[in-house]
């Protein structure tokens, strides 16, 4: 009632005032203004994102050091994170006291990051950091106080430290064969410097070596500011150097961050939107700003990169060699995404994939790259379908090159998950059999590739194999190769070989052909359902047939029971407390029903109405999904986002059309969250979407012209805006049950036979 009474008591000239004034700061507000890097930075039970200070793509990335935005300490200050949100190399740390240590933590207030700086307050606000980064240099400015001295403390985790008047560098240890190096240079003149070692600055001393391997420089008295640039290279020490004087010629921080944020405008401006909320914009562009967290430019000044993929440094002949891409994520949507607004970086991209074939010596297509080379996590091969996707819509790569390394890979290496070895007995039972085979309850494991943690994983790896080997054949198809074409889209219907007709799930079958009973579609597989799923359990797997979903209506008894399975997957309660399902299932968070918004084997699932004559309820869906788990809060990502792997569902859906299935040439059509969209093209077209109506309430598409046509499809064509062009939709709060409806109106799949 008293607010009631508020509202009531505000005049009208107030009400325009805030208007007015809500509109100016809205008017002035640009694409990287909206990215909030917080979003997400509380987990809602694994891993959170990070507030990612980078320029986009680049080798240089940082965040504060701390677990989550709920952790009170900071770990000194970044220098470079070297692996996607997983590990942070060397470390600053300024102190003003008497107790030296290798890494000081601090309490911190005031914090504010964005994509391109980053300023904190620390030790109850009596010093300050600011920060600014290019692509491979950054600049730090901290600020003391007076009548304390000033220190700067330099350590390296696992390498060495050489420290000079005025200058520190060293290595870090990474792998067996990686390392990274910085090179550091003061703009004031220390009056000491030495090697830190318990306490004691060790004047006399001027190199370390091993575990917290410390430099120290101590500056005069009364010294208020001290400046601070680096370089970063996994090259060498002097590489580093050079690539600081390559890219900062002075110590102007706030030149610094102006040409970072004018990057970041430009990247991030090739959508521009119009309507929504700001909070819509604010999810849009923060989710857009997390798809370029990787891959990361490997090449430094000279045009010579490090590959940890044989440990050599080579020259990179004008093209950029990118790493650190796990590709079971980002196949799905990050490159589709990328190959619209970037066509050169993703061919790029590619051709690095094809190099670190090369050099593994095996020709096997990596699975997922890093800094220190190919961890081979997850299942499966999805390298293919970025070729496939690449090749289908145009792009330049070396399609006999890559058609060997993805057959390769898929036919030599072992399907079993977080698996690098040779192929084994599990492989020759897929081949002959078509399916990889479950362990019964009393079963011992006897395939020595399969890892003790992740297990087989067989319903997984049937289907995503499945998926991989029509992918396969799509290339081979391309190049002519009509006998291998032929055998691998046969391979391709694999996974009917684990369809329960009785049951219409996907499920474990045995080596000797039998169902594994009983059994639960929630609950069995123990952690992760790993013995028989993937870290989500049968019903997210129900769906996994991204390349043929005609045949598994077929499968499923026709369009109704198709609907009818996937409207129960909205609906099916967790069966168990919250605390008994996500200790089996921590990945599968995110959940409305069994559909988990967290993992990416779903992202797809809301569009499969669009293949049995109800696009309504993808609309529908679409929106549940962004407005219910997407949003501009700490908590604002349902799981794992994997730097691009869910957030680029968030910038396709929200535009208002997503690729089901990457290596076929088609977007399913959505629910659009603004009035207008522009996307500029690779080649400098425009692809528009207009949305007339479009609010929370009107989701539902009334009527549908692309490009001038009226348009009856829930879906189009690579071709139909691969040029420009233009899909108007009109919006209502009900839906028009009729479009899109069709039989002929449906998505394209591989034939069902």
């Amino acid at each position: 009632m008293r607010i009631l009474h508020f509202f009531a008591t505000i005049t009208v000239a107030a009400m325009l005032s805030g208007c007015n004034r809500e509109q100016s700061q809205t008017t002035n507000r640009t694409p990287v203004d909206y990215v909030n890097p917080y979003i997400g930075n509380i987990s809602h039970l694994l891993v959170p994102t990070f507030p990612t200070i980078q320029l986009p793509n680049s080798m240089l990335r940082v965040y504060p050091e701390r677990a989550d935005y709920t952790t009170e300490l900071l770990n000194g200050l970044p220098l470079i994170v070297t692996n996607h949100r997983e590990r942070s190399a060397f470390n600053l740390s300024p102190y003003q006291g008497k107790e030296l240590r290798p890494i000081i933590t601090y309490n911190y207030d005031n914090e504010h990051i964005t994509p391109y700086s980053y300023q904190v307050d620390l030790n109850d606000n009596s010093m300050k950091a600011e920060y600014a980064l290019s692509h491979q240099s950054a600049l730090y400015r901290i600020t003391f106080e007076a009548d304390k001295p000033a220190y700067i403390i330099i350590n390296s985790r696992n390498g060495s430290i050489h420290v000079g008047e005025n200058f520190i560098s060293g290595h870090q240890q990474l792998s067996a064969n990686t390392n990274v190096y910085v090179y550091i240079e003061p703009q004031e003149k220390p009056v000491s410097t030495g090697i830190l070692k318990d306490g004691v600055i060790e004047a006399s001393k001027d190199n370390a070596e091993g575990i917290n391997a410390c430099a120290a420089w101590r500056f005069a008295d009364g010294t208020t500011t001290v400046s601070l640039r680096y370089g970063i290279s996994f090259i060498s020490e002097e590489q580093a150097e050079k690539n600081m004087r390559n890219e900062l010629k002075d110590y102007n921080i706030k030149n610094l961050a102006k040409a970072g944020r004018q990057i970041w405008n430009e990247t991030l401006g090739r959508i521009k939107v119009e309507g929504g909320t700001e909070d819509d914009k604010t999810v849009l562009y923060s989710s857009f700003y997390r798809t370029f967290e990787r891959p990361i430019c490997m090449s430094e000044a000279g045009g010579r990169y490090f590959s940890a993929f044989d440990g050599k440094v080579h020259d990179d002949n004008g093209t950029p060699f990118y790493n650190d891409d796990w590709i079971w994520d980002t196949y799905r949507a990050a490159h589709p995404l990328r190959i619209l607004i970037d066509t050169k970086k993703e061919e790029d991209i590619i051709a690095s994939f094809l190099l670190m074939a090369e050099q593994m010596g095996t020709m096997w297509m990596p699975t997922f790259p890093e800094v220190t080379g190919d961890s081979r996590r997850m299942n499966s091969n999805h390298a293919v379908a970025t070729i496939a996707d690449a090749l289908a819509k145009g792009l330049n790569i070396n399609a006999v090159k890559a058609y060997e390394a993805c057959r390769k890979g898929m036919e030599e290496k072992t399907l079993a998950p977080w698996s690098g070895a040779a192929a084994g007995w599990l492989d020759n039972f897929y081949r002959e059999n078509g399916y990889i085979p479950a362990l019964r309850p009393d079963e011992k494991e006897t395939d020595p590739n399969v890892h003790p943690f992740e297990k087989r994983q067989p319903v997984a790896v049937t289907l995503g194999t499945s998926y991989d080997q029509w992918c396969l054949s799509r290339i081979a198809e391309l190049l002519g190769k009509k006998d291998e074409a032929a055998h691998y889209l046969q391979c391709s219907y694999n996974y009917r070989n684990i369809f329960n007709k009785e049951t219409g799930f996907f499920h474990p079958k045995d080596k000797e052909g039998k169902w594994i009973t009983p059994f639960d579609y929630r609950y069995s597989g123990g952690m992760g359902a790993r013995e028989y799923y993937g870290e989500n359990n049968g019903w997210v797997y129900r769906w996994d047939v991204p390349h043929n979903v005609a045949d598994l209506i077929n499968l499923m008894g026709g369009k109704e029971q198709f609907i009818s399975n996937l409207d129960r997957t909205f609906s099916e309660p967790l069966g168990r407390s919250k605390y008994e399902f996500y200790s089996k299932l921590p990945d599968h968070t995110g959940n409305v029903g069994q559909f988990s918004m967290a993992n990416e084997p779903s992202l797809h699932i809301p569009y499969l109405y669009n293949y049995a004559g109800q696009p309504w309820k993808t609309q529908k869906r679409i929106r549940q999904m962004l407005k219910t788990w997407f949003r501009n809060d700490l908590m604002g990502i349902p799981g794992d986002e994997d730097g691009g792997g869910m957030t680029s569902f968030v910038v396709f859906s929200s535009l208002g059309f997503y690729p089901v299935t990457p290596g076929l040439p088609i977007y399913n059509i959505g629910s659009p969250l603004f009035t207008n969209t522009k996307i500029i093209l690779s080649n400098g077209s425009v692809f528009e979407i207009e949305a007339q109506n479009a609010s929370d309430e009107n989701k539902y598409i009334q009527s549908a012209t692309l490009n001038g046509q009226k348009w009856e499809k829930p879906w189009f064509s690579h071709d139909d805006l691969k040029n420009g062009g233009k899909l108007v939709l009109t919006m209502g709060n009900k839906p028009n049950k009729a479009w899109g409806s069709e039989d002929n109106a449906v998505p394209p799949s591989a034939e069902a036979k």
